[in-house]
């Protein structure tokens, strides 16, 4: 009577998704590779090539970006829902994949479900960044144009229709009463150049990506979308103060598949912080104007459940839907 027990006791612990301490310590055992779902050159891709770069010198396996660009980031989300759950394949996705998506799109996968969270890699807020062809340096001088050349004026949608970019796009224009086209880019990065080249003529854009270009002075900086404002730029206005309670930004989280062993999505949760935490990293990441997050893997998918039905009630009160 005791051999059936056995067998089925033995059976359920090989089928249990955890690994003992030897495999932890043995992991990663191949290259990994990070999915990008956007092009080089964004946010994303900028914190994917850091966190990449020292996890291959801490570990010695090559880490590989892998730039999946295609349906607002979807495309490359999934390839990593499908993936083998053994955390050589992880996906960098950003607030729109993680919890605005699911509010707009028929998705091939489930974010909460086919995701196992590692770590948010860092929170940056978005630029509120005009074309120098623009003739405003403040909000209110740019919401006064905008009134003035009504839906004349261009905004550029980084990653897409339905991105936190669009949203925050809709939000802004929304609240202040104004109108302008949105012209969606696949990603940040070209988006960027149009605004420099102002083929576009505003938008909102990861710091991260947009920052260096405002120092060069290549586009115009009108506000910032943080809570305060930035200790690198005490000059630049929130949109929180012509805009009580506007709050975006760009949230860079790391995932893995779905039934990934706990202990090797905690081996990665502490690399993670322990490059946030290097001084190098810190630097970069603050002259960039981001921040790291210290969430455990806990607390990122408890991020997540929380802010995909916050989402998912601005999209259904502003009636914003994509094709």
């Amino acid at each position: 009577m005791k051999k059936p027990f056995l067998l089925a006791a033995l059976a359920a612990v090989l089928m249990t998704p955890t690994v003992p301490a030897w495999a932890q310590a043995s992991y990663p055992t191949k290259p990994i590779k990070i999915v990008v779902p956007f092009p080089a050159g964004g946010t994303s891709d900028v914190l994917a090539r850091i966190v990449g770069q020292k996890m291959t010198e801490s570990w010695g396996q090559p880490v590989v970006i892998e730039n999946r660009p295609g349906s607002s980031g979807n495309l490359g989300a999934d390839l990593v829902a499908k993936s083998p759950a053994d955390g050589h394949t992880l996906v960098l996705m950003d607030v729109g994949n993680l919890v605005i998506s699911p509010a707009l799109f028929k998705l091939p996968f489930n974010v909460e479900k086919d995701f196992a969270p590692v770590a948010m890699v860092a929170y940056s807020p978005h630029l509120l960044a005009v074309s120098t062809k623009v003739p405003a340096n403040t909000p209110a001088e740019l919401v006064a144009y905008a009134k003035a050349q009504k839906g004349k004026l261009n905004y550029a949608v980084a990653a897409g229709m339905g991105s936190a970019s669009h949203l925050a796009g809709v939000m802004y224009a929304q609240r202040n009463g104004i109108e302008w086209g949105y012209v969606p880019y696949k990603g940040g990065a070209q988006a960027i150049t149009d605004l420099i080249g102002g083929q576009v003529d505003v938008m909102f854009n990861g710091m991260v990506a947009t920052y260096p270009h405002v120092k060069a002075g290549k586009i115009k900086l009108i506000a910032i979308s943080s809570n305060q404002r930035n200790a690198q730029m005490p000059g630049t206005p929130t949109v929180a103060e012509s805009l009580p309670g506007f709050l975006t930004g760009s949230f860079q989280g790391l995932l893995a598949p779905a039934g990934t062993p706990k202990a090797v999505v905690d081996k990665l949760n502490a690399e993670v912080q322990r490059i946030a935490a290097l001084p190098e990293i810190k630097e970069r990441l603050t002259a960039l104007g981001a921040e790291p997050s210290g969430m455990t893997p806990d607390q990122f998918g408890q991020w997540m459940r929380a802010e995909i039905p916050a989402m998912a009630k601005i999209v259904k009160d502003e009636k914003i839907t994509v094709e």
